[in-house]
């Protein structure tokens, strides 16, 4: 009877506070009865669930033992959400071509252009539109000299060691996305002098080397190790003139001075067989462009010593004409061609001076403007005519002076269309036109050579490149050499070839490229690049899961980033070797956005 009646107390006691506490509860509806658990429609053993008065709190504010999946902390961070970034010119009035660029999301970028750009995809294979880490330019703020040190890109190579003065060394890149190079280790070394790469050749100091002088050639062929490696591309060496210095604003004294020169014996002189002379501004592979048949100001001393007198040419002045000692197939012999042009003005009567200067200092200050007659050359980038009129007479830089408008005006109407016949006849009138106004004078087209050892596998080199990750050698250890050391590794600020062989196919890669050997381009970072009807839009898709050198994933932003800081001279990452970003306005100027005032 004891413990009933305790029994019976306590159930009394639990009731009431039960009932107590229920009545503690706040007054909020139950749920709708489709909402609620099933179990609240069966017959309850206990009492109902929405009535009883629970000893925990319901199961909606119930503190969790361990926190949901969907707000754990993550074992890794997260990816960082994709940001979109465009650059936009308010309009096409500033000079150049480009309207915008975007990324329209991680894999996609879309160029707009004022005017059709039909040359796109040989234009972005160039290697000055390799793409660069935009978290490395963020973090050296653009500084080549910075970027020198620890290049990052996502070509098949990285740098280990740069020894200023003697060679760079390049290691296989463990996280690239192509085909891995073949060979453990590129050496790309340097010597000015032809016949010391040569001898490097011969003993196997190194295992090809750049042009091969036409004085080399038979010693090459000779020999049962080496090989020749011929390659046919466009290119032309040529008298700059700067056109708003004095004499040489005058029209007639640019016209004479083209006549004054004998091409034909400069090249019999100095150039390899398989070069011809000029006969006008673009060689006879550049087709639209080359009028065929078509000869401009020739050799006639008579005639050229007329137009001086008839425009009040002062032969009593000595005249500087610069250069810079730099072999180049189109330039195999530079002081020995300068000192010829330098006879044969004197033999007109006219006093010249030459002045040789360091490669480094020399290119920006002919691109400045401030040299009167200089020598300089070019070799084909891409297989168009943009390539050669555009670059070098829309006046993107200030190496020939003014523009000459008429020129101006049909050379932006054969670049912005894809019809032959029509671009045709717009440089037939240009080609004519040049030989009026002469903003240059070119003298030469020259044929290219190098050389390897036949023991080198794979060998395969062409207009534009060189296929160094494919080639081997018994050691693992490709070394080649070229007439000059790299001016910079960001390849973006430079014009210079030896800073392009350090970086194409090696440090960086370009949306397109070109297939090894030929004029072909194919996709390279990019899987396409497709434009609208027109060619005023060009949609690139990008590869996935590339990444940079040092593990950062490549975004459409990095392409943003790389092509913003040439395009917009106001950009805070524009800082670079020189800052010119001379590509940029050759392809996509001439004139940079937020260009300062001239």
């Amino acid at each position: 009877m004891y413990r009933k009646s305790i029994y019976t107390l306590v159930a009394v006691i639990v009731l009431l506070s039960m009932v107590l506490s229920a009545c503690a509860q706040p007054a909020t509806p139950p749920p709708p009865a489709e909402t609620q658990a099933p179990v609240a429609t069966e017959a309850p053993t206990e009492p109902p669930a929405a009535t009883e008065a629970p000893t925990e709190p319901p199961a909606a504010t119930e503190a969790p033992t361990a926190a949901p999946a969907a707000t754990e902390a993550p074992t890794q961070p997260p990816a960082a959400a994709f940001t979109p970034m465009k650059m936009e010119a308010p309009d096409c009035n500033y000079g150049g071509n480009m309207k915008s660029m975007e990324s329209v999301d991680a894999n996609t970028v879309k160029f707009t252009f004022c005017a059709p750009d039909v040359a796109f995809l040989g234009k972005v294979a160039v290697p000055s539109f390799g793409i660069m880490s935009a978290k490395q330019l963020q973090e050296t703020g653009g500084d080549a000299a910075k970027i020198n040190d620890n290049p990052i890109g996502t070509g098949p190579y990285i740098m280990k060691e740069w020894v200023r003065g003697d060679h760079i060394t390049f290691e296989p890149n463990p996280n690239y996305w192509g085909t891995p190079a073949k060979n453990k280790q590129f050496i790309l070394k340097w010597n000015k002098e032809a016949a010391s790469r040569l001898l490097d050749l011969q003993s196997g100091n190194t295992n090809g080397i750049s042009e091969i002088t036409v004085d080399d050639i038979k010693t090459v062929e000779a020999d049962a190790n080496l090989a020749l490696a011929p390659i046919n591309v466009n290119n032309f060496l040529y008298l700059g003139v700067q056109n708003e210095t004095p004499p040489f604003d005058n029209e007639k004294v640019r016209q004479g001075f083209a006549m004054a020169i004998d091409k034909q014996r400069i090249v019999d002189n100095f150039y390899a067989p398989g070069s011809v002379a000029a006969t006008q501004f673009v060689p006879p592979g550049v087709k639209p462009g080359f009028t065929d048949g078509y000869k401009g100001n020739t050799y006639d001393p008579e005639k050229a010593k007329a137009l001086l007198k008839e425009a009040n040419f002062d032969f009593n002045k000595e005249y500087v004409l610069s250069y810079a000692e730099r072999t180049r197939p189109y330039f195999p012999f530079p002081t020995k061609i300068a000192q010829d042009l330098q006879a044969q003005f004197t033999e007109l009567g006219i006093k010249m001076k030459l002045e040789m200067e360091e490669w480094a200092t020399y290119l920006p200050a002919t691109r400045d403007g401030k040299k009167a007659l200089f020598l300089l050359g070019w070799s084909e980038d891409y297989p168009d005519a943009t390539n050669w009129y555009d670059v070098f007479l829309l006046g993107s830089s200030k190496s020939f002076g003014k523009p000459f408008p008429d020129m101006v005006e049909l050379i932006k109407k054969a670049a912005a269309t894809g019809d032959a016949t029509a671009r045709q006849a717009d440089y037939d009138q240009v080609n004519k036109l040049y030989d009026q106004h002469v903003p240059c004078i070119v003298l030469a087209h020259g044929t290219i050579v190098q050389a390897f050892q036949k023991a080198v596998k794979n060998v395969v080199v062409g207009p534009y490149n060189e296929n160094f990750p494919e080639m081997e050698t018994d050691s693992g250890t490709l070394v080649y050499e070229q007439d000059g050391e790299p001016v910079s590794l960001y390849a973006n600020d430079e014009t210079d070839g030896n800073s392009f062989r350090a970086t194409r196919n090696a440090l960086y890669d370009t949306l397109y490229d070109f297939k090894f050997g030929t004029t072909e381009t194919k996709p390279a970072l990019a899987e396409k690049c497709v434009p609208n009807t027109d060619a005023t839009e060009w949609t690139c898709t990008l590869r996935k899961d590339v990444k940079f050198s040092d593990g950062t994933a490549f975004t459409a932003n990095d392409v943003v980033t790389t092509f913003g800081i040439m395009w917009d001279a106001k950009n805070p990452l524009r800082k670079g070797n020189t800052g010119a970003f001379q590509y940029w306005k050759d392809f996509f100027g001439p004139k940079t956005l937020n260009a300062p005032p001239e």
